[in-house]
């Protein structure tokens, strides 16, 4: 059923996007806990095989249906970043503070925005580059170069920042000429298949609880894709999206309960820079798109 575009909901919106956010970082700590005692390649091999055993109990007999795409190379594509990126960001959890990986990952908005002119062909004025300029600020601030208080293990997170923003950008291509639900099915798909190669480097047998926390993680990373969806259709992006720096308030809440972590304060001082830059950015283009709108109606008068 496609979306009348007249019915916005923001409210539930928001709240479907408070409910992703609270999926992901919940996925992301399981995934931390697992990477201490299993190996990072089987704790990505059990989210995206998990995932896609949600995912195809939910299509069932229509996968066939919704793996059927315009740009199969480019839907491979997107799927094997994604896949590098999980790997990169797990592998990271196991040296660095779930709060702090978290807010390393919120440099991929910026990174997006500042790749958004060449690969996407969008205009991107000097408001927003010096907003990106100012959240790799606040990146540096996090990671403090020339000090001990993060070391090479941040470069992990941040490989996975890039990646995610390669991901969102061939997103952006994709969703031209494909439905959600088919670039839902080959993220899972492929994201199965090829994690599959990472296991004969190490695999140790879980316990039935490890089992029960592997299913849990793929289960959560499905349904936080579904009311992700679920928000940006409900309302505008700029509505929704600026609710996904509440992942930082799970990640630090999660991340004190289940290891006792918190961030020190530069780090915070850094995720502050961070989103005051990506709120920009929004505002931004919320700005722009008003403009737009009132311009096309001075326009029809």
């Amino acid at each position: 059923m496609v979306q009348d575009p007249n019915d916005q909901r923001p409210v539930a919106a928001v709240g479907f996007m408070l409910l992703t956010m609270l999926m992901f970082v919940a996925m992301d700590t399981i995934a931390k806990y697992l990477s201490e005692s299993l190996p990072t390649g089987q704790v990505v091999w059990a989210r995206y095989v998990f995932n896609a055993l949600v995912l195809l109990a939910i299509v069932n007999r229509r996968i066939g249906v919704h793996l059927h795409t315009q740009r199969p190379w480019l839907q491979l594509f997107r799927a094997a970043v994604l896949l590098v990126t999980t790997a990169f960001f797990f592998l990271g959890l196991r040296y660095v503070g779930l709060a702090t990986a978290s807010a390393i990952m919120f440099v991929s908005p910026l990174i997006v925005t500042l790749l958004s002119a060449p690969v996407l062909g969008e205009a991107v004025g000097w408001r927003r580059i010096l907003s990106v300029l100012a959240g790799l600020v606040g990146a540096l601030i996090i990671f403090r170069p020339g000090s001990d208080a993060l070391g090479l293990a941040a470069l992990l997170p941040l490989a996975a920042a890039f990646g995610y923003a390669t991901y969102q950008l061939a997103t952006r291509v994709v969703s031209r000429s494909d439905s959600t639900m088919t670039t839902l099915c080959y993220t899972a798909s492929v994201g199965a298949v090829l994690s599959n190669l990472a296991l004969p480097f190490g695999w140790i047998w879980p316990t039935p609880q490890q089992w029960l926390w592997m299913a849990a993680m793929g289960a959560l990373g499905c349904i936080g894709h579904f009311t992700l969806i679920r928000a940006f259709t409900l309302a505008n992006a700029a509505v929704a999206a600026p609710f996904t720096y509440t992942a930082l308030i799970w990640a630090t809440l999660f991340g004190y309960l289940t290891f006792g972590d918190l961030p020190d304060l530069w780090t915070v001082v850094g995720a502050a820079v961070i989103v005051a830059a990506g709120l920009y950015i929004l505002y931004r283009e919320r700005a722009k798109k008003a403009a737009l709108a009132a311009e096309n109606v001075a326009l029809a008068d």
